[in-house]
């Protein structure tokens, strides 16, 4: 798969009690990302990252409410299957072999089937697999495929579960051609004013709105040309749902959020400059961070607020106080409406992509790394003293560095943020998280 896709994502789909939320925290369990400053999402469950073997992927439960009836039940289930084949490269069905085969399970068998989309029939609640193997062959009957039994609460069968999942991923990676045009994605809350910077950005560049294969209505990814450059743009619009209730609506918000950030080298997060930075653009963000994607908060409709000489920096520093785990963040003033500072735009996603996939030589990074300790002695636990021996970059997208040391235990979090910052002082970096890995080395 091409590197720029981001990693694939399962969404989760079954009518209420049958299991979703024990597979999820058995698969979640000991992986489950909750990173130290990030606000709120990763514990609600929505999404988790997995690794099996050697594949990484976003695991969604798309499923809401527990409803109690049952018509109730299917207009739930036909939600969570159209949410799971707008946003999911690989869909997992779950049946309950206690409950046994439901009608509303043959009617959402019939959408997932008509998606085209690889489903995997999952059959919870085998405790006994000599017992139960025949009521499990009764799911054969939905015509979505061999049922693969597991029980989640006991984890046995999972392993083959994964095992069947990342088979379609090499599937779908074959058919994907290497794509190296910036991916941008623009997200934030509903009426924000998303859908008005794409349009001004098209706008402005007169390109034809493309429908890329595999999207459907909801997710659209419009091609843009900016300076003879071509940009992606994935647009998380597309909320213009009668919706239910509020939680549902949120959640399938943070399930797009997911699906546009994982695809994007870039995020965009406009926040509405008339209602300032809420909690929600903070769990947007969050997911954007946890990803280690290039951030770029877009602070729209600034044409509508009453402006002194100290708006800009009182704005500034509300920002960077509820985003304080991504001060890294390049922030910009614009309005769709009146076009302000929107060209600009291009200019930073340019300079962020750029810092994203920068690399540092070792030579210079370890003179960086000296120097800093040459500035500010490393901390010391009971007459042990921290000691650095070497950094190195391994990774970009984002840069990734290994620092090892004579004793992980020491490295306080504030150590290596002092690191950063004097990395950051030298290269920039601007736009960009960067990630540190501390390695223990025996002293020689």
């Amino acid at each position: 798969m091409s590197k720029k896709r981001g990693k694939p994502i399962v969404a989760v789909v079954g009518r209420p009690n049958v299991g979703k939320s024990t597979l999820f925290n058995a698969l979640a369990g000991e992986m489950i990302s909750i990173v130290k400053d990030t606000p709120g999402i990763t514990r609600d469950r929505i999404y988790a990252d997995v690794t099996w073997l050697d594949h990484a992927f976003t695991l969604i439960d798309s499923g809401g409410i527990e409803p109690d009836s049952s018509d109730v039940i299917l207009s739930q289930m036909r939600e969570q299957a159209e949410i799971a084949i707008s946003t999911a490269d690989v869909i997992l069905f779950m049946t309950d072999v206690r409950q046994g085969l439901v009608d509303a399970d043959s009617k959402v068998a019939d959408m997932l089937r008509r998606s085209h989309k690889p489903v995997i029939l999952t059959v919870n609640k085998v405790d006994d697999h000599n017992k139960m193997m025949p009521d499990v062959y009764e799911f054969y009957n939905l015509g979505i495929g061999d049922p693969i039994p597991i029980s989640a609460a006991n984890r046995t069968g999972i392993g083959e579960l994964l095992d069947v999942v990342v088979e379609h991923f090499d599937k779908t990676e074959a058919d994907e051609e290497e794509d190296d045009r910036p991916k941008v994605a623009i997200v934030g809350k509903p009426n924000v004013g998303k859908s008005s910077i794409i349009n001004k950005l098209i706008g402005e560049n007169r390109v034809i709105v493309s429908d890329v294969a595999g999207t459907t209505r909801d997710a659209i990814d419009t091609e843009v040309v900016h300076n003879k450059k071509e940009y992606v743009l994935i647009d998380t619009a597309g909320l213009r749902r009668k919706n239910k209730i509020k939680e549902e609506l949120e959640r399938y918000m943070i399930v797009r959020t997911v699906s546009a950030v994982e695809r994007a080298d870039v995020v965009v997060l406009v926040i509405d400059a008339s209602e300032g930075v809420t909690e929600q653009d903070a769990k947007i963000a969050g997911i954007a961070h946890e990803r280690g994607k290039g951030v770029i908060i877009a602070v729209n409709k600034w044409d509508l607020v009453e402006k002194d000489d100290k708006t800009i920096y009182k704005f500034t520093s509300k920002v960077k106080e509820t985003l304080s785990f991504m001060p890294y963040a390049e922030l910009l003033f614009v309005s769709a409406e009146t076009g302000q500072r929107l060209p600009k735009l291009f200019d930073m996603i340019d300079m962020v992509i750029e810092n994203h996939a920068l690399r540092v030589a070792t030579g210079v990074l370890n003179e960086i790394m000296t120097e800093a300790v040459a500035l500010q002695q490393p901390p010391s636990d009971k007459g042990k003293r921290l000691k650095l021996f070497y950094i190195t970059q391994v990774a970009v997208k984002p840069p990734t560095f290994v620092i090892f040391v004579n004793d992980k235990e020491l490295m306080h979090f504030s150590y290596t943020r002092y690191i950063e910052n004097r990395i950051r002082d030298a290269f920039g970096f601007r736009g960009t998280p960067l990630r540190f890995i501390i390695r223990e080395r025996k002293e020689n």
